[in-house]
C-alpha cells in the first residue's frame, strides 16, 4: 500500500474544500443516477403487455377486398366506403350487432348498393392481409421471455373466428377479449377494466400497444403505460425501455416464426 502524501503539519483529519468543477460534476452524477434509478423502476414495474390487433398484428383493411370489386376504381370505392359500409356501420358489428341485421338494414337504405354490400359480410374474409411484419416476432419474444400477453380488440364476434383459424400466434395469448362478444368496444374505459379485473392486473403493471391514439390515451388515464404503435421496431425500443425486452431482432419473415418456447 502506498502512503498518502500530505504537506507537514496537515491534520489528517481536516476537511479540504471540493473544487467548483468537481462538486458541479458529483451533482450531475447524482442526479443521472436518480433518473436512471426512476427508469429502472418503471421498467421492473411493468410486468404484463396487451396488445390491439387490427393494425398492430394483423393487416385488415376493407379496401384489401374492394380494390378488387371496384377494379381499381380507387374515387369509387372511397365513396362507398365513406357513404354507405362506413367504419360507424362496421363498429356497430364490432359492438355486438348481428351481420345479418346489419346487412339487411344497409340494403333497405341502399338497395342499388345491396351486392357490394352484401360482400361486406360474404367476402370478408378477403379484408385480411398477412401478419405484420416485426409485431409477430416481438409478441414471440415477449411470450418466450415469460411474459404475460393478452389481447384486446374490436373485433366482431362472427368474424374473429376466421381471424383465429387463419393466424396461429392468436393461440400464443392467455386471454383475447373481443368486443364483439362482451358487448363494448374501444375506447370505452369498461372494455379496459374488464380485462385488468379479470385477470388481477395492476393497470400500472401493464403495457398497452394500440395505433390509435385515442385508445392509447384512455388506458394511461386508467394508469396503464400506453404505447401508440408506429413500427415493430419503434415498439421492441419501447418495450426495451421498460426492461421487457433486448434491442436486437433478427429480420426473418414473419410467416416462418416458430411458436414461443416453454
Amino acid at each position: 500500500m502506498t502512503a498518502s502524501r500530505r504537506p507537514p503539519g496537515e491534520d489528517p483529519g481536516a476537511r479540504r474544500p471540493v473544487a467548483r468543477g468537481a462538486s458541479h460534476a458529483i451533482t450531475h452524477r447524482v442526479d443521472g443516477a436518480l433518473a436512471r434509478g426512476a427508469s429502472d423502476a418503471m421498467a421492473r414495474a411493468v410486468s404484463a403487455v396487451v396488445f390491439d390487433l387490427g393494425g398492430v398484428l394483423i393487416d385488415w383493411n376493407p379496401r384489401h377486398l374492394y380494390r378488387r370489386v371496384f377494379g381499381g376504381d380507387a374515387a369509387a370505392m372511397e365513396r362507398f366506403l365513406a357513404e354507405v359500409c362506413t367504419p360507424e356501420w362496421n363498429a356497430r358489428q364490432d359492438a355486438g350487432r348481428p351481420w345479418p341485421d346489419a346487412i339487411a338494414e344497409l340494403v333497405e337504405r341502399h338497395p342499388e348498393a345491396r351486392d357490394l354490400i352484401v360482400a361486406y359480410d360474404e367476402r370478408w374474409e378477403e379484408m385480411l392481409g398477412g401478419p405484420i411484419d416485426g409485431s409477430v416476432e416481438v409478441l414471440r419474444d415477449l411470450s418466450a421471455a415469460g411474459v404475460p400477453v393478452y389481447a384486446l380488440s374490436n373485433w366482431s364476434a362472427g368474424k374473429f373466428p376466421v381471424a383465429r383459424a387463419r393466424y396461429p400466434f392468436l393461440g400464443w395469448f392467455r386471454d383475447v377479449v373481443i368486443s364483439g362478444e362482451v358487448g363494448m368496444v374501444k375506447p370505452d374505459p369498461a372494455i379496459f377494466r374488464l380485462l385488468l379485473d379479470r385477470h388481477g392486473l395492476r393497470p400500472a403493471a401493464t403495457a398497452y400497444i394500440d395505433d390509435t391514439e385515442a385508445n392509447v390515451q384512455v388506458a394511461r388515464s386508467l394508469g396503464m403505460v400506453g404505447i401508440r404503435f408506429e413500427s415493430a421496431r419503434q415498439l421492441r425500443a419501447e418495450l426495451a425501455a421498460l426492461g421487457l425486452l433486448g434491442q436486437a431482432a433478427a429480420d426473418v419473415g414473419v410467416p416462418g416464426l416458430a411458436p414461443p418456447g416453454p
